[in-house]
């Protein structure tokens, strides 16, 4: 007997590696049990970038976390200064065999795997101005209800 729950999107939607889907649930555990954060994973952002992940705060803080999966990755992404400007702190994001060395000394660091993260270097905060705040926070309401809503009823969308 088929239900409704046979159709429902994937969870995985194929552009992550395995890799990056381990790294992805170890930090989002990490930010959820130490931070008390509720994180959604791709995020796209006012200026067309796509945010591997966007935690928000209890008070309302935006962290932003770039997940590389290996080194050719990381030289091949330079998009990442570009979510400065949405978030009050960025980290990267790494597994336990990429060398940490290879990330800018200024910005903050998570090492993670599939069981959970640990932050290795702290990010600066530089709190977002009021609007953008704003702007961010309802764009995240909004993609957190049709994320749920597409969960709920998977069928076409009312334009």
């Amino acid at each position: 007997m088929s239900s409704h729950l046979d159709n429902l999107p994937p969870i995985i939607d194929g552009r992550q590696s395995e890799t990056a889907l381990r790294v992805q649930r170890g930090t989002m555990r990490l930010l959820r049990e130490r931070f008390d954060f509720c994180c959604y994973a791709e995020v796209s952002l006012a200026n067309g970038r796509r945010a591997d992940l966007l935690g928000v705060g209890p008070k309302g803080d935006l962290w932003i976390i770039e997940i590389k999966s290996s080194l050719q990755d990381y030289q091949v992404d330079n998009k990442w200064p570009e979510y400065h400007q949405f978030c009050d702190r960025f980290f990267f994001a790494k597994p336990p065999e990429l060398d940490g060395a290879i990330f800018p000394s200024d910005q903050g660091l998570i090492v993670a795997d599939g069981h959970g993260a640990e932050i290795l270097r702290n990010a600066d905060e530089e709190k977002l101005p009021a609007a953008r705040r704003k702007a961010m926070m309802l764009r995240v309401a909004r993609m957190g209800a049709d994320r749920i809503h597409q969960l709920m009823d998977p069928g076409p969308s009312a334009v």
